[in-house]
């Protein structure tokens, strides 16, 4: 088990540097290129632990995925199968720490004819899946896990997903979800494929859209109207043309480094070709409520992806309210956006964020521990939580990142503005989605050492 020590910084950050490429959009770049027909491309693939999670799925049902470098950058190449070539896999699919991974696969392996049983790690076996099996139940789907020990009603991993067999498809689906969540959506949406009929999904705002663009650019019959998004199959042809894609980098990873450069005195910190899609920019309006300074330049688009540099620098913050459809396009950056909290002048107020005591961890129970460990004021709301932040060195800290990778990077972060040298426990989960983490913030400046 990994620790790391990180010291508070002496000198401004500075410097231009890469981000991991966008897990999310790297997960159904996989997806799809498997159900295509012929050989896809995947460029600049960040290979974090969620993404390998994914690719190693898919080849236990038979698709080959070859890895390769290519100017400094990690290239696949997939050869798909088709969205009827699947094959049953011979053991339990393991999905690692990858909510995405289990969630995205239920939508797509319900339609097959062979059983299939997904696990996954300590983490990922408490978190709900009844959001995703609800829906996927109402088209026929038989999906079955272990009853969820804490939330009564809903299940979670092991999953066992019974296949439908021969001459029976699922049906069409009109669904109306209680929340905003792209994972819902695109394993309804993967489902549709299959289906024989029109599927309906809505949802309160616009979750992340990166299923409908892939779907849309390899030809799906597929609309979207505000937060509805229809997917009628009739008259498709039902085949998925080979991708090419180049992942742009993302802007999940980047908010730790804008965070980073915003806290820390005369700070500079460059990084180039981030996704900017408008759903997920929530993070970079939190940073101008809040007095920050993002630049953004050389604008254009990547694979049906908008992309961007990006030049954050330091800035005198000061409290914001955090809440609404905002929230739902920044939910996995809410954890550093407590940390531009712990910063600012004034109490900041966060609320309409219950989606995060689901995720990998409760992380607002997580991140209220983590702040009082530094020295920050703050109450532990039911759907979020009120920040004093504050302009005086941070208490150094000895801090538990709970196993997972974002309150681990978000303590990093605010270690950088201690009065000594924190330490952050069991940081191995990092890989999960910013591999290259210690050593990007070695490159602008920080010390941080490995024990």
């Amino acid at each position: 088990m990994t620790d790391l020590i990180v010291y508070p910084a002496e000198k401004p950050l500075e410097g231009g540097v890469p981000v991991p490429t966008d897990k999310s959009i790297g997960h159904r770049a996989l997806l799809f290129s498997a159900l295509a027909n012929g050989t896809s491309r995947i460029q600049k693939f960040a290979g974090g632990g969620d993404n390998i999670s994914t690719a190693n799925a898919l080849r236990a049902m038979g698709v080959v995925i070859d890895e390769s470098e290519s100017k400094g950058s990690r290239e696949l190449t997939v050869k798909g199968v088709g969205i009827f070539g699947l094959k049953k896999p011979e053991a339990p699919l393991d999905c690692g720490n990858s909510g995405t991974t289990m969630r995205l696969f239920c939508g797509l392996l319900c339609a097959q004819e062979f059983s299939t049983t997904m696990i996954g790690d300590e983490s990922l076996s408490g978190r709900p899946m009844m959001r995703v099996i609800k829906p996927l139940a109402l088209r026929g789907a038989k999906i079955s896990g272990k009853a969820h020990p804490k939330k009564s009603g809903d299940v979670t991993a092991p999953l066992q997903i019974e296949g439908l067999g021969e001459e029976i498809y699922l049906s069409e689906l009109e669904y109306e979800s209680e929340i905003s969540s792209a994972q819902v959506k695109s394993a309804i949406l993967l489902s549709g494929l299959y289906a024989h009929g029109t599927t309906y999904f809505r949802e309160p705002t616009v979750s992340r859209d990166h299923t409908e663009r892939m779907m849309q650019a390899l030809g799906v019959p597929l609309r979207t109207m505000g937060p509805l998004v229809e997917l009628d199959p009739s008259g498709w042809r039902g085949v998925l043309d080979p991708l090419d894609i180049e992942v742009p980098g993302d802007l999940s990873a980047a908010a730790f480094l804008i965070t980073a450069a915003q806290i820390v005195s005369g700070s500079r910190v460059t990084m180039r070709g981030v996704g900017v899609n408008p759903t997920r920019t929530g993070i970079l309006e939190i940073v101008r409520d809040m007095g920050g300074s993002v630049v953004i330049d050389h604008q254009s688009e990547r694979s049906g992806e908008p992309v961007a540099d990006l030049h954050a620098l330091a800035s005198s913050l000061h409290s914001a309210r955090i809440g609404g459809e905002v929230v739902a396009r920044a939910i996995d950056e809410i954890p550093i956006a407590c940390a531009l909290a712990a910063r600012a002048s004034g109490t900041t107020e966060i609320t309409d964020a219950a989606e995060l005591r689901v995720k990998e961890t409760d992380r607002i129970a997580a991140m209220a521990s983590v702040l009082r460990s530094f020295g920050i004021t703050c109450e532990e709301k039911s759907d979020g939580m009120s920040i004093q932040g504050t302009h005086e060195k941070l208490k150094a800290a000895e801090v538990e990142s709970r196993g997972d990778h974002r309150i681990a990077m978000t303590s990093a972060v605010l270690a950088l503005v201690g009065d000594g040298p924190t330490k952050i426990k069991d940081a191995d989960c990092i890989s999960t989605s910013f591999p290259r983490f210690v050593a990007t913030l070695r490159a602008l400046g920080a010390r941080v050492d490995v024990v």
